[in-house]
């Protein structure tokens, strides 16, 4: 993953084990647990979209099914959470084979359209036949694994952040990788390279798969640690708000990622007193980042401290 990359993740790594013990606010290390799992869905779309060049607005639906299905699972079937999981994140793949074959064929806006159309779909299925209906529904078992209960704050806010951790390792290794150089040139020219015999068609639908198994496993995350669900949380707003978290770190850069999630989780806390505004608000932050920070937050910082240099 290179030698920058490796020293600031083992930074990154020892910042997030001091972090709980150093804030002893249970409010704040609760949001940085939810930034993790926002973090792990905006790492799949900064795959798809900054690297591969595949818009999408149906994460939302990946995430939901993610929740949904190991909820149900779990709490219904009384399969262990790390199975119920596993089985989600199985489902949401075939999802995504099922919409990337024919929806990627489509270009820019039609693909963003059919992707935001899933995206509704699934929303929907949740509102009907999802368990309790538009109320949600609660109850849902903790994560445990080996029969160790993970109950504490402290503990699924590194359970959270290991995930993300090791999803920052994998997507460091595929970008650095020829896969990567691949998705790289296929995000600058399809046509060049199919010239020079890249299979598009498949690259583009094992990418769309890798970024739903990320919405899916932070789906899983987020309902074991709430252990309520409703068809709320997976609606369009959120679709956007992964866009926006991706657009503002930086659609080339894996750290940016995790960075906009940070930014855009914790916005809410100081924008309490806008709350009836939140939309607007999102707007004007994306309509400036795409005005102004083309580029990202990280990349942008990444090419002062050069300059510095």
């Amino acid at each position: 993953m290179g030698k920058a990359n490796l020293i600031s993740l083992l930074f990154f790594a020892l910042a997030l084990f001091f972090f709980p013990i150093t804030v002893k606010d249970s409010y704040i290390i609760t949001i940085s647990i939810f930034a993790g799992i926002n973090a792990l869905v905006a790492l799949g779309l900064t795959i798809l979209m900054g690297y591969a060049g595949q818009i999408s607005l149906g994460q939302a639906g990946f995430y939901g099914v993610g929740a949904y299905v190991s909820a149900i699972l779990s709490l219904y079937a009384g399969i262990p959470v790390v199975f119920s999981i596993a089985i989600a994140v199985l489902a949401a793949s075939l999802l995504a084979v099922i919409l990337a074959i024919p929806s990627l064929r489509l270009k820019g806006h039609y693909l963003a359209v059919a992707t935001l159309g899933f995206g509704e779909i699934i929303h929907i299925l949740l509102n009907e036949w999802g368990p309790g209906g538009p109320s949600g529904f609660g109850d849902i078992p903790t994560f445990s694994i080996l029969g160790y209960q993970i109950s504490s704050t402290n503990d699924y806010f590194y359970l959270t952040w290991l995930v993300v951790v090791i999803g920052m390792i994998l997507s460091q290794n595929l970008i650095n990788s020829m896969g990567g150089k691949t998705l790289k040139a296929i995000h600058d020219s399809e046509t060049a390279s199919l010239c020079i015999g890249i299979n598009v068609s498949q690259i583009k639908i094992k990418v769309f798969i890798l970024s739903a198994i990320f919405a899916a496993v932070a789906g899983g995350l987020y309902a074991h640690f709430v252990t309520f669900l409703s068809p709320s949380t997976f609606s369009l707003f959120y679709s956007i708000l992964v866009v926006l978290m991706v657009v503002l770190g930086g659609m080339r850069s894996l750290w940016g990622a995790i960075v906009g999630a940070l930014i855009i989780t914790f916005l809410p806390e100081v924008l309490r007193g806008f709350k009836e505004y939140d939309v607007l608000v999102y707007g004007v932050i994306l309509t400036l980042s795409l005005l102004f920070l083309r580029k990202g937050i990280v990349p942008i910082v990444c090419d002062m401290v050069k300059k510095w240099r």
